[in-house]
C-alpha cells in the first residue's frame, strides 16, 4: 500500500472529535458533523437543558443513540422520554424533534449521507 493509500485511509478511519469545530445550530445546540461518505453520516449534537430540536423531516433514514441527558422524542406524534444509553429510529419522511429535559448529547447517524450538512 502506498504512502497516500495509507493516509487516506487513516484520515477516512480515525476521527479525533477534539480536533472538530462546533458548530451553532439555535440557542443550546451545537453540533459536530464527526464523519461521513455518500451512504453514512454521523453527527454529535450537544443539548442544553431546555433546548429544542424542532420538528422536522427529511428522506433519510435517521438513528439516534443518546449518550447522556434526558430528551422527550417525537416521531410523527407519539412523544415518549428517552435516557442515556437509549436509541430512536426515524423512518424516511416522519416529523420528527426533541425536547432536552435534562443536559446532555445525541449521536444522530443518516443514510444517505445529509448533504445539506455540508
Amino acid at each position: 500500500m502506498s504512502t497516500l493509500e495509507t493516509m487516506e485511509i487513516t484520515n477516512q478511519s480515525f476521527v479525533e472529535s477534539s480536533e472538530i469545530e462546533w458548530q451553532q445550530m439555535a440557542d443550546g445546540v451545537r453540533r459536530k458533523i464527526l464523519s461521513y461518505d455518500k451512504n453514512l453520516m454521523m453527527v454529535r449534537v450537544d443539548f442544553e437543558k431546555g433546548a429544542i430540536g424542532s420538528l422536522h423531516q427529511h428522506p433519510h433514514i435517521q438513528m439516534t443513540n443518546i449518550e447522556s441527558g434526558s430528551f422527550e422524542v417525537e416521531i410523527a406524534g407519539v412523544k415518549k422520554v428517552l435516557n442515556a444509553g437509549d436509541v430512536f429510529y426515524v423512518h424516511s419522511n416522519l416529523v420528527h424533534g426533541v425536547v432536552c429535559l435534562e443536559k446532555g448529547v445525541l449521536i444522530d447517524v443518516f443514510n444517505p449521507m445529509r448533504e445539506d450538512f455540508i
